[in-house]
């Protein structure tokens, strides 16, 4: 499968699995994070994160001490300060790296005006540019975004993306030119959220089976091969 390209596609990435490989930095974040605002590391060891928004992570996270998800939602300024600022701190001691293919692939997009590049990632809104640093990414490439501390669901992200990208681009952009690149079966799932083209990855946190499971439509081993696999050659 291939996307035609009738105008521009605005394409959604994940950040941890897809663009980057984080190795233990947001979690060791969160970890300080939960103990700054909450004084307790709940069960932060055992918890997975994967397609997960922050907002959801700690709203599992808190719910044994008697916060739901409306109290971690009121939080999310504190929050967000308090996690990015132990992340800035930290992260130089992390091995953070680009995912194989991933930095080409975004930096071709830059030259291609009716391609769009966004975010869609789980991670809050103050700590995905530290990553994509760290990674040596410049956040700058990305146009639009939605983030994890935006939302409890991450399905209710992509329609926030869209909508930033038709004010920037100041046109309607309707769900067959969105693409959503991710590497769990929840990325599928919210790229599903809008009838969005559901891209996944494996260079993440699923296995081959878990995201044939999930019945992406395009199933890619790495970005290598996104400009073959994903966006119709009629774009160069």
């Amino acid at each position: 499968m291939k996307l035609p390209l009738a105008d521009a596609i605005l394409i959604l990435f994940d950040i941890d699995g897809t663009l980057l490989l984080p190795k233990g930095c947001g979690r060791a974040a969160m970890r300080l994070t939960l103990l700054e605002l909450f004084q307790t590391e709940a069960d932060l060891e055992s918890h997975v994160f994967g397609g997960k928004t922050d907002w959801q992570s700690m709203s599992e996270l808190m719910a044994r001490h008697g916060y739901d998800a409306a109290d971690i939602g009121r939080m999310m300024p504190v929050y967000e300060e308090a996690v990015a600022r132990h992340l800035g701190r930290i992260i130089g001691d992390f091995p953070v790296v680009a995912c194989p293919s991933a930095m080409d692939t975004v930096l071709a997009l830059q030259d291609h005006p009716r391609l769009v590049p966004g975010l869609l990632t789980g991670n809050a809104a103050s700590i995905a540019p530290i990553k994509l640093r760290a990674a040596g990414f410049d956040p700058g490439w990305f146009r639009v975004g939605a983030y994890g501390s935006e939302a409890v669901s991450r399905n209710d992200l992509p329609a926030l993306a869209v909508a930033r990208a038709e004010a920037l681009l100041q046109r309607r952009v309707p769900a067959e030119q969105v693409v959503v690149i991710g590497d769990t079966p929840m990325d599928v799932a919210c790229a599903r959220a809008i009838g969005a083209v559901a891209v996944a990855v494996l260079t993440g946190f699923s296995n081959r089976e878990e995201l044939l499971a999930a019945e992406p439509d395009i199933l890619l081993d790495d970005l290598s091969d996104f400009f073959g696999s994903v966006v119709d050659s009629s774009v160069y």
